[in-house]
């Protein structure tokens, strides 16, 4: 098995972990299964999807339908089994599952923007972040759930943490593009996974008290 075939195979358990945690998040809100689906896909694809119509290429799962058909399956999952997926260790899982999904979206959303030279060095780090985050953002929206960017966990930031290191990395070294890639998915995701453990949130610095607006 080479890197592409593990990379490939963790992607899916992104996939997986993105639609699991997409329909949990909406049952509360009494949504039926077509519902549930939708949101499934949504989660799973749709940061990767508006990435490509940014780019202007052809959406990524339109050559690769696993993605859609891995995402449904999840879904219906999800939906039937519910009550299994909320127990403690298994909703911890799925967001550790989800935890290494983004953190390797975020580097493959900048690998693409730079293979197309688009806007660099603050497109592909955007794209980045729109590739790992941006389903995730459109489910909220579409629930009328507070999004990801309003929340004081800490998701955002490792991702752009990971991305920033990737892209300076590559311009010393741009040769090594898939050991570097490798090398800021994990160090990501060890972020994002010490956040979840131990229940990390943004630094106090980087927040204003209600108090003290306007």
């Amino acid at each position: 098995m080479n890197y592409s075939d593990i990379s490939y195979i963790l992607v899916m358990l992104g996939t997986v972990a993105f639609a699991v945690t997409a329909v949990l998040a909406v049952i509360p809100k009494q949504i039926d299964l077509f519902g549930a689906i939708v949101m499934g896909i949504v989660t799973a694809i749709g940061g990767g999807t508006i990435r490509d119509m940014i780019l202007g290429v052809p959406v990524f799962w339109a050559s690769d339908l696993n993605y859609i058909w891995v995402a449904i399956a999840s879904s219906i999952v999800a939906f039937y089994g519910y009550q299994f997926m909320e127990r403690k260790y298994i909703y911890s899982l799925m967001l550790y599952l989800d935890g290494i999904g983004i953190a390797m979206f975020v580097i493959q959303g900048a690998d693409k923007a730079l293979a197309l030279d688009f806007a660099s060095p603050v497109g592909p780090v955007l794209l980045g972040l729109i590739t790992a985050i941006g389903g995730g953002i459109t489910r909220d929206v579409l629930a009328g759930n507070t999004t990801l960017l309003l929340k004081k966990e800490l998701y955002a930031l490792p991702l752009t943490f990971g991305v920033v290191v990737y892209l300076v990395a590559l311009n010393f070294f741009p040769n090594h593009a898939d050991l570097l890639g490798t090398i800021c998915s994990v160090l990501t995701f060890i972020i994002r996974a010490c956040s979840i453990h131990w229940k990390l949130h943004v630094p106090q610095w980087m927040l204003i008290e209600k108090g003290k607006m306007g």
